[in-house]
This record gives C-alpha cells, sequence and structure tokens, in this order.
C-alpha cells in the first residue's frame, strides 16, 4: 500500500517535467487576433464550438516573467481569444477578465514604475497588455497587491483597472455570470 502511494505520487512529480520537456510547438502558428502572441495549433476536436457560443472567463494571473518574457497568464488570454476566434466564435462573444495579483502585479506597471522594482530590465509584458487592453479584455490589478508592492493608480499602463482585491474582483465577476479558467 506504501509503496503503491509513494509510486503515484513519484510517478504525478515526473510528469510535468517529462511533459515539458515532450513538448513540440512546431505545430503552433500565429492566430487571428493577436499575432505576436498567444500561438495556436489547429486541433481535431470532439467537442466543437458553436459560432454561436458567449464566453465570459476570468483568467488568474500572479506569477511574474524571466527577464525577456511575458506573463504566462497573459499570453494564455491571447491564446485563448486567437484559437476560439480562429474556431469560428466572433470576437465579440469573447468576454475576458484578467484579474493580476502577487508577483504579476509589476507587469501591468508603465516604464518608470517597473524601473523603480527592476532598474535592470524592461517590462516585457507591456506592448502585450496594450493589445489586450485595445481587443476589449478588461485587467484588474488588486488593489492589496499594489499597496503592498506601492504601486498607484498611476503607475497603471493606460487601460488597467484597480479592484479592491482580486478576491474580491473573482466574486464580483463570477456574480456577473464569468467563470474561472483554472
Amino acid at each position: 500500500m506504501i509503496r503503491t502511494v509513494f509510486m503515484a505520487l513519484a510517478a504525478a512529480i515526473a510528469l510535468p517535467g517529462v511533459s515539458a520537456r515532450a513538448a513540440d510547438m512546431s505545430s503552433f502558428t500565429a492566430g487571428p487576433v493577436f499575432s505576436e502572441y498567444g500561438k495556436i495549433a489547429s486541433v481535431e476536436s470532439d467537442l466543437p464550438v458553436s459560432p454561436e457560443t458567449h464566453f465570459k472567463v476570468i483568467f488568474d494571473a500572479k506569477e511574474g516573467a524571466k527577464p525577456g518574457d511575458v506573463v504566462r497568464t497573459f499570453d494564455s488570454v491571447a491564446r485563448f481569444v486567437n484559437m476560439n476566434v480562429a474556431a469560428g466564435v466572433p470576437e465579440k462573444n469573447i468576454e475576458v477578465a484578467l484579474v493580476v495579483h502577487g508577483p504579476a502585479s509589476w507587469f501591468l506597471t508603465n516604464a518608470d514604475a517597473f524601473a523603480r522594482h527592476d532598474p535592470e530590465r524592461i517590462n516585457d509584458s507591456a506592448p502585450l497588455v496594450k493589445q489586450l487592453v485595445a481587443h476589449g479584455v478588461t485587467i484588474y490589478l488588486c488593489g492589496q497587491s499594489a499597496v503592498a508592492n506601492g504601486i498607484a493608480k498611476s503607475d497603471l499602463l493606460p487601460g488597467v483597472k484597480l479592484s479592491l482585491s482580486a478576491m474580491n474582483a473573482f466574486a464580483q465577476l463570477q456574480q456577473q455570470g464569468y467563470v474561472l479558467i483554472p
């Protein structure tokens, strides 16, 4: 029994590393909305998406990004929009809210504020944030994370909004019919 549990635990720990090494991104291409971000692959799905589908989804971003990279969850938002538009869902039928907190908070700040946080690099996520806002993605920064990090509302990139907290944003948006994408 203990051996079985140990083997299952060892397999669960090993799988993420194996799948990351085996990932083949060669089939992923630019999407129809965000050409530089959110690359997608064509899939013959057994759960087709109807063009009449209306999405109201929330993405949760808390992890930052390494130098030269964008915040992975920000890119996932672009991928979600790209793949559904490519599948035939009109962009106007895709409502996305992005709730940002923790270390990811800094990636919603302008160049001056980001330099206060990390003077050795630039905010590589800023161009993607600009595009997300331009395509109707509502981006909320957790007010509690902002205060904890010394980020003022005036430090935010254009179009980024401040919520009382990430917890409140999740609760309020879900009450409005949004579904959290894990």
